[in-house]
């Protein structure tokens, strides 16, 4: 296992998670989205007095001047890569321009170097910026909790040192974290995850540069990454027509027609015989009912 064959490529930073190594051994690791990168020029020792590579990013939605797609459009380049950065280019390197650099040239076990802007906080105190415990909460000092304290000697040296620990703008800087490991790739996303963190916001810019550090002797990386698999959208349910309540009911259908049923009580109906011909049965009751009603008649007379 060598070293990293290019000078560095740009990515962003994805977020951070953990994985777990082939010994089981758990790593925080930074996801940082890298590449691919195009080789947009070649500079040599003879032409421009240091050996150096520049290769572009296409990043988020920014814009190229007209200079810099002049740049691209001479070396053949018709993307629009909105980041350029320069990296120092090895002696034994065989780089040209146009070529195209991934995360399959890093393998796992190698250690880089990553710069990235800080996060900006704007103006801050001694307190926040610099972790200063402030004055003491009694004995009346009511405006000195957060307050920095002396900043020098009145006679000598007469003035403030350069460089004091004072309040001021905070974040929105370049930092970089040196000999990060690198845990594990995924060159069907474009991703490698180093262990540790690395300043900057999600999305943010970040540079890769190979470390200073010997590969990782006996390093087991974890499982390798699965390709994503496609989505498969199941066709569309076919849903039969629904039937009008009022049909499966036997009522008139609302067009004027006639609904005709066809159950069994509508067929013992259609046997039963007319008004005209049903037999009236006298019951024992209604009898002795007329009886009473005449015996009364006659009373009264």
């Amino acid at each position: 296992m060598g070293r990293l064959v290019f000078g560095g490529m740009i990515g962003r930073k994805v977020g951070m998670m953990r994985l777990y190594d082939g010994t089981g051994r758990v790593r925080p690791v930074t996801a940082i989205e890298l590449g691919p990168n195009r080789v947009t020029q070649i500079r040599t020792v003879d032409r421009d007095g240091y050996a150096a590579m520049q290769v572009g990013f296409q990043h988020g939605r920014k814009r190229m001047t007209q200079p810099a797609r002049g740049h691209l459009r001479s070396a053949g380049i018709e993307e629009q890569l909105g980041t350029l950065r320069e990296f120092p280019l090895p002696a034994d390197a065989e780089v040209e321009v146009g070529a195209e650099l991934t995360v399959a040239d890093i393998e796992p076990g190698q250690y880089v170097s990553v710069a990235g802007v800080s996060k900006g906080r704007g103006f801050a105190g001694v307190v926040r910026r610099w972790n200063f415990r402030g004055g003491p909460k009694t004995h009346g000092q009511s405006d000195r909790h957060r307050a920095p304290g002396s900043v020098g000697a009145g006679t000598t040296p007469g003035k403030v040192w350069k460089g004091q620990k004072m309040g001021g703008h905070m974040g929105s800087r370049t930092n970089s974290q040196l000999n990060l490991l690198v845990v594990s790739i995924d060159p069907a996303r474009n991703l490698i995850f180093v262990q540790g963190s690395v300043a900057g916001t999600r999305s943010g810019l970040v540079t890769v540069a190979p470390g200073r550090r010997s590969p990782l002797q006996g390093y087991e990386p974890p499982e390798p990454f699965e390709p994503p698999e496609e989505v498969v959208v199941a066709p569309p349910i076919e849903v039969a027509p629904a039937v009008d309540d009022a049909a499966a009911e036997g009522e008139a259908p609302a067009d004027g027609g006639m609904a005709v049923d066809e159950s069994p009580r509508a067929e013992a109906d259609a046997d039963a015989p007319a008004d005209d011909d049903a037999v009236v049965e006298t019951t024992g009751d209604a009898e002795t009912a007329d009886e009473d009603e005449e015996k009364s008649g006659e009373g009264a007379e």
